[in-house]
């Protein structure tokens, strides 16, 4: 994997997160991860938007990568929260020419940022944002079945190829082209003192971030969201299918909506190429 410049910045939070430079000349991208991943595993991604004419940065959200776990728990508007002080950070508030891409909880975090602080975006490309569509408040859910895997997963490896070739053998990973898995496990695992090699993002803190995602209630206020919002989906998904896509681009005064025929949940990670001329084409769209 062709590792980007990365920096770490304190937030307004107190948190240090952890930010990457792809390169690139032109409009800028940003690009958020789902829940578990990190910034460097967009880097198929990256490297096609920098190659397409893109200055590209991406960043690991609290409890990610090489970002500080949180220590008052994860709350989705904490990630709200990262969004923003990255934006900040990187002076790209209110940029015009800068398309924010996110894919599962990235790309809910990326709207959420918006409702905080609208104008922020000019336009937001959102792979299966997840979004529960009801207007009624929901509750954390503990023993949900992403917390329930999340807690099961196997924590360290002995080495980064054990864990590629474990996770290319059987789902949900398998789904992931080989470059887009190398690029997980290589920015996804650190080694420890005792010789094995640890996954970044802690089971623990998994669970619990899959436990508050029913909690942040962002579906009664996407009417709120001015800008215009592509919401992407796979035909074959098990997250965001394109029954529920359909009920988020209503609510959006500005949605569209773009359903992906081959793809299932981890789609810009299966296919690359169709996400980024889709992101392209959304980018300069009217």
């Amino acid at each position: 994997m062709n590792r980007p410049a990365a920096t770490r910045f304190t937030a307004p939070s107190g948190l240090g997160l952890a930010v990457y430079d792809w390169g690139g000349d032109g409009p800028p991208a940003l690009l958020a991860h789902p829940t578990g991943f990190h910034g460097l595993a967009w880097a198929p991604t990256a490297q096609r938007l920098v190659a397409s004419g893109r200055r590209v940065w991406s960043f690991d959200f609290r409890g990610h990568g090489d970002s500080d776990p949180s220590a008052t728990g994860y709350a989705w508007s904490g990630f709200a929260d990262d969004v923003l002080a990255v934006v900040d950070h990187l002076n790209l508030c209110g940029e015009a020419t800068m398309l924010p891409i996110g894919h599962s909880k990235g790309a809910a975090s990326l709207l959420f940022a918006e409702l905080t602080a609208p104008g922020t975006f000019a336009r937001v490309w959102a792979y299966e944002p997840i979004v529960f569509p009801t207007d009624e408040p929901l509750e954390p859910q503990p023993d949900n079945p992403m917390s329930r895997s999340a807690r099961k997963r196997r924590s360290s490896w002995g080495s980064p190829d054990e864990a590629f070739t474990a996770y290319a053998a059987k789902p949900p990973l398998d789904a992931l082209t080989p470059e887009a898995l190398r690029a997980y496990v290589d920015g996804g695992m650190a080694a420890r003192a005792d010789g094995a090699w640890a996954l970044k993002c802690a089971p623990a803190d998994e669970a619990e971030m899959f436990m508050m995602g029913a909690a942040h209630g962002l579906y009664p206020r996407l009417f709120e969201i001015g800008c215009p919002v592509l919401v992407a989906c796979g035909a074959h998904t098990d997250a965001i299918n394109p029954k529920l896509a359909e009920k988020i681009v209503t609510r959006l005064p500005k949605g569209r909506l773009e359903v992906f025929d081959d793809l299932g949940h981890f789609g810009p990670m299966e296919d690359p190429d169709a996400c980024v001329s889709s992101m392209l084409a959304f980018a300069t769209a009217s």
